[in-house]
């Protein structure tokens, strides 16, 4: 209630931020269901079939059709020329992947894991992020880099990673991060239509969960904004912001939350670079309390500029500090037990947003 007396006397003294419409849409009126693997797949079906200049590249995409299958069918519907079976060599296609922007076309650049980007992130930093203002505008590099980013299961601290902090801090970037199968569709379709490089981090357990599409969604036209952040449940007590996987741990935080009479607003981002600020702002105006939720290391985090972004704009509203829930920081334990130690569980959500609303026990307080 203290944020409500302060914006009552604060006024005008800030600046009113109103959310976007868009981001009220939800899945009520869905009937279909749709993996997110086939959203990405039809998303890259029909955007090759709308445009003779987009073209996909990476290792197995195509006679094996994708490590993950995403690709499943486009070798044979559209033959070698535009879907390209490469060497283990992501230096290599990434450069190659540019200089075919650099030309006009919009190649679609599959690297097996985010992790193995690192082999091509001088190409994706000062080759394809730079040159647009490198050249004054005069050359655009319309590319999509696109693969599993975050931990799966099992498979250590080398790829395990999280790269939505390091490439979001780079200008001349985009970078979204889909949860849902409209997300899948509706953004990926954005990012092979946009004229600036877009990196594209999906993960490697939501490709075979199926979610709720509409006919809107199935529609060949269907295409999401870049950069906003959708509000997947309306809440007035906390406001939880999560990108990718996290967002579904979010929503089952909140469905506990509601139990205990914690009404939980639940904000998926989306986009990453560029934020909706304006959504995340607003939503705090409201409830007064916020807990971000990232995979990625909590340090020089995604969340670590979100809370800068509301410390900024909307410090007089919080009734609690902001709490950041990420991954340990730490590299990766293989070992399953701390596997799931150094990742967020949904008990995690649920202990920060009961911390905001002071429903639990202060640890200093509790020893």
């Amino acid at each position: 209630m203290l944020g409500v007396v302060r914006q009552k006397m604060l006024g005008q003294s800030l600046p009113k931020i109103r959310p976007a419409v868009s981001v009220l849409r939800s899945y009520s009126s869905a009937a279909k269901q749709m993996t997110v693997r086939d959203a990405l797949n039809s998303a890259l079906d029909e955007e090759m079939s709308a445009d003779p200049k987009v073209f996909l590249m990476g290792e197995e995409v195509g006679e094996y059709q994708g490590a993950y299958k995403i690709s499943k069918g486009l070798l044979e519907k559209y033959g070698p020329e535009r879907v390209r079976d490469t060497p283990i060599t992501e230096a290599g296609f990434a450069g190659i992947g540019v200089g075919a922007a650099y030309y006009g076309l919009k190649p679609v650049v599959e690297f097996m894991t985010f992790n193995f980007s690192m082999q091509a992130i001088d190409h994706i930093i000062n080759s394809a992020a730079k040159s647009n203002y490198m050249s004054a505008g005069q050359m655009s590099v319309p590319i999509v880099f696109r693969g599993p980013n975050g931990a799966a299961a099992g498979v250590g601290a080398q790829h395990s990673q999280c790269y939505a902090a390091w490439y979001a801090s780079c200008p001349g970037l985009k970078v979204l991060t889909p949860y849902s199968s409209e997300d899948a569709r509706g953004l990926l379709k954005a990012a092979i239509r946009d004229p600036d490089p877009v990196v594209f981090l999906e993960n490697e357990l939501l490709y075979g969960e199926s979610f709720p599409v509409s006919d809107e969604v199935l529609d060949s036209s269907f295409c999401l904004p870049i950069g906003k952040a959708k509000i997947e449940r309306v809440g007035r007590d906390v406001t939880i912001t999560a990108f990718s996987r996290m967002v579904g741990h979010a929503l089952k935080a909140a469905e506990i939350l509601e139990k205990d009479g914690i009404d939980a607003e639940v904000i998926n981002l989306r986009s990453i670079r560029p934020l909706d600020r304006s959504t995340i702002n607003a939503s705090v105006r409201k409830t007064n309390r916020l807990v971000t939720v990232e995979e990625g290391f909590p340090q020089h985090g995604v969340g670590a500029e979100i809370c800068a972004s509301v410390v900024e704009e909307s410090f007089a509203y919080l009734d609690a500090p902001v709490e950041r829930i990420a991954g340990a920081d730490i590299p990766m334990p293989y070992a399953a037990n701390l596997e799931r130690l150094a990742v967020p569980q949904v008990e995690d959500i649920v202990r920060a947003a009961k911390r905001a609303c002071y429903r639990s026990v202060p640890l200093a307080a509790a020893a």
